[in-house]
């Protein structure tokens, strides 16, 4: 009985070590991610867009887009898909929509492919987000139709969640990738401009027709430790807040039929003040995460006179983030979003700068724009090992998710093919607070 003591003691370190194995949550890699460049032929100008929606909309309805896209902050140089452009010799039709995503997701798919030299038979869970376009069978089943996975692919959709449903692709991701061995996930992340464009009247309706822009992002994530050597990035922490209890936030950014019968999306004036009260909570949150201990004690000595000495006439205390992360990748919603951004969390020009150009150069893509800032940095060759990056998505709901990145090598500008790389020179530009149209 003695001599099996050894083999016996073996034995229970064996599974006590595979325990201990299992139970900690496995690393999850950025292999690598590609973002959709539209062709030259779908690029529109704002003069252009104005004129179309001169011959669809009535003179109150045209002025009102009119200034919003003067105020922008776009150039002439993003991507508006063939079916709006033929307005109103052509009427918007599910084909167009159809036809719209299957090109920005398979072209942002396609490149991924290529980059990381991963077959497509080897991706073992497909994610899909898109707000609006969402048809049967389902994005994620096109995907697996064009390029023949296999029958045990797990596949995912997410609808309706807005533009911070990338992030949340992401945070799903992980989960699945925690109960896998050895697997990878590709989140793909777009919108369908086609679906969300606007033909009436209401006022609140017509300010998305002037915001959103075709793109696409298809991501790479990985559990396996061997690919953590080419993999760009660790996911480190993943915060999502969700406002939908209360009724002034879940009615912020609103779908809805006007009096005529034309579905739209409506754009409540209190946006802005929910969209930082939901950033408030989420980086509550997430603050003790990532911050050093120092300004957290500053944080709790805050919130201590607010709460217990009832100090109201202090002045409220913004944890300097600058301290956590080297880079700041904010939803590029819109101009006043990223002003108020830039004002909330006391950051630079310089960590602005991939959101101010990704407005600029490709607008609003909806959940893919966190990518297309990212792709920015890469091309600048700001990316260095041991950085930490954080990724911000404002969406409708109302919620603010955050994705935290650690850079595992020094992106080499000149190794990488992104839609920044031909024109990466060229930036960053001043971009005016206004930029005359006519009509």
């Amino acid at each position: 009985m003695l001599k099996s003591w050894p083999i016996i003691i073996i034995i229970i370190i064996f599974f006590a070590a595979l325990y201990l194995i299992r139970g900690r949550p496995r690393n999850v890699y950025l292999v690598d991610f590609a973002c959709y460049k539209p062709d030259e032929a779908d690029m529109m100008s704002k003069q252009q867009l104005l004129d179309i929606m001169s011959l669809t909309f009535d003179d109150e309805a045209v002025h009102l887009q009119k200034k919003v896209l003067e105020k922008s902050g776009y150039s002439d140089k993003t991507y508006i898909p063939e079916g709006i452009r033929r307005l109103p010799e052509k009427l918007l039709t599910f084909e167009e929509s159809r036809k719209e995503t299957e090109k920005v997701m398979f072209g942002a798919i396609d490149d991924l492919l290529a980059k990381t030299k991963v077959k497509a038979r080897e991706i073992g869970i497909i994610i899909v987000n898109i707000g609006l376009y969402n048809p049967t069978p389902s994005l994620s089943s096109m995907i697996v139709n064009h390029y023949k996975l296999g029958s045990d692919v797990l596949t995912y959709n997410i609808s309706g969640m807005g533009c911070s449903a990338g992030l949340i692709s992401i945070d799903l991701a992980n989960r699945l990738l925690q109960t896998q061995v050895s697997a990878y996930a590709m989140v793909v992340s777009t919108e369908s401009i086609h679906c969300g464009y606007y033909l009436g009247k209401d006022k609140s309706k017509l300010v998305s027709n002037c915001l959103f822009r075709m793109g696409a992002a298809a991501i790479l994530l990985s559990n396996c430790f061997s690919d953590s050597r080419r993999s760009k990035y660790k996911l480190m922490h993943v915060v999502r807040t969700h406002k939908g209890a209360d009724d002034r936030a879940f009615k912020s950014i609103y779908q809805e039929q006007d009096e005529d019968g034309n579905i739209g999306i409506s754009l409540s004036k209190g946006l802005m003040v929910v969209a930082g009260e939901t950033l408030k909570s989420n980086i509550t949150t997430l603050g003790p995460l990532v911050l050093p201990m120092s300004e957290q004690l500053l944080y709790f000595g805050y919130l201590i006179a607010r709460k217990i000495f009832k100090l109201k006439n202090i002045k409220p205390y913004i944890p300097d983030f600058k301290l956590a992360f080297e880079h700041f990748f904010i939803h590029a919603g819109g101009r006043a979003v990223l002003d108020e951004m830039e004002k909330n969390l006391d950051l630079t020009e310089w960590h602005m700068e991939p959101s101010r150009m990704t407005l600029y150069r490709f607008g609003n893509t909806s959940s893919s724009s966190v990518w297309y800032e990212l792709a920015y940095s890469e091309a600048k060759g700001r990316i260095k090992k041991g950085d930490r990056a954080w990724q911000i998505g404002f969406g409708s709901g109302f919620k603010c998710n955050s994705v935290v990145w650690h850079a595992l090598k020094t992106i080499n500008p000149a190794m990488e093919k992104n839609p920044w790389t031909d024109e990466i020179h060229d930036f960053p530009v001043n971009v005016p607070l206004v930029m005359p149209l006519s009509v």
